[in-house]
């Protein structure tokens, strides 16, 4: 089978740098070209530098013309003014990173259709696209600790949630937030009860439970270290535990990065690797949901190569078996 060609644009970020480590070691892809035109000319190790001996590739101006698959790892609204002035054929497929596309207002741009592409929530329809939206991060983790209830119908109350994220989560361009010196020892909550990715997590409880209508009360928060996602999210319920554990393995018995764990979880079982990790307890009359993710990974271009898998009919799991480091 020919391998799957594949470009980036967008190479200089955290998520082009992680979609480079993971699709060099991925048996059917080609990487043919790195868009950055801030870098372009220099090698891809210069700015991605623990590359260094991994690959000769360097930045280019522009795609090569060879793809049959386009990441766009740009800033959002980046996206869509990159695909309004730029012909690429409707036989080059698309994977977008950005939150451009994940909404169904936003779905449709000159002919092309993206599908929301979490697996677990859209597999069949992944599988017959030809354009994605990534989810977002914390969407990701947030949605993976609902979807059961709402397959169910079981959610019937108002949800909460704070979740805590790393700093990659905030991009690579130095801000105040983002800095070591700021950062470390810190905590802090951003956009509460406002957060963009409420949007498709609403949209996706609804798709499983039309009648859906109570309130997510969500708390963003930044978190003194570089990359991982943990969030606890709780809803009042008339589930026993051993009734709610029983529910989330049976809807994610097929889910080759979803797992429902016993024991408590906790983040470093989920850096590096396209996990997510999931814990469930009753509390008296709560429900509480533990989700453990890395942003750059299930949360951004891990989930992203796993949606390539699923548009060419590889593996789920293709070149993304991938360890944690738990030292």
């Amino acid at each position: 089978m020919d391998k799957i060609k594949v470009g980036i644009v967008g190479g200089a970020g955290y998520t082009a740098g992680e979609l480079i480590r993971i699709l060099l070691h991925h048996p059917s892809a080609e990487l043919t070209s790195v868009v950055s035109s801030s870098n372009a000319g220099n090698p891809v190790y210069q700015v991605h530098d623990d590359l260094v001996g991994d690959t000769d590739l360097a930045f280019s101006t522009a795609l090569s013309g060879t793809e049959d698959v386009v990441f766009l790892c740009l800033g959002h609204g980046n996206s869509k003014a990159f695909l309004e002035k730029t012909d690429l054929p409707t036989s080059v497929k698309i994977i977008d990173l950005s939150n451009d596309f994940r909404l169904t207002a936003d779905k449709q741009l000159d002919g092309r259709a993206f599908v929301y592409g979490l697996p677990e929530l859209n597999k069949a329809a992944i599988q017959q696209a030809q354009n994605v939206a990534n989810p977002g991060c914390f969407a990701t983790a947030i949605q993976l600790a609902l979807l059961p209830l709402a397959a169910a119908g079981r959610l019937t109350n108002d949800v909460h949630v704070s979740a805590v994220t790393g700093s990659t989560g905030a991009g690579r361009e130095l801000t105040e937030t983002t800095g070591f010196t700021w950062r470390t020892g810190n905590l802090s909550i951003y956009k509460p009860f406002k957060h963009q990715h409420l949007g498709e997590i609403g949209e996706s409880l609804k798709q499983l439970q039309a009648g859906f209508s109570s309130d997510i009360n969500f708390i963003p928060y930044r978190g003194n270290f570089a990359r991982g996602i943990f969030a606890s999210v709780y809803t009042k319920s008339d589930l026993t535990q051993d009734e709610a554990r029983q529910l989330f393995r049976e809807f994610y018995a097929a889910a080759p990065f979803t797992t429902v764990s016993d024991k408590e979880i906790h983040l470093k079982q989920v850096v590096n690797t396209n996990k997510c990790l999931l814990h469930v307890q009753k509390l008296d009359n709560q429900l509480l949901i533990t989700s453990a993710i890395d942003n750059l990974v299930k949360g951004a271009s891990g989930q992203a190569i796993q949606n390539m898998n699923l548009l060419f009919g590889r593996p789920e799991q293709e070149g993304l078996n991938l360890k944690s480091v738990l030292w």
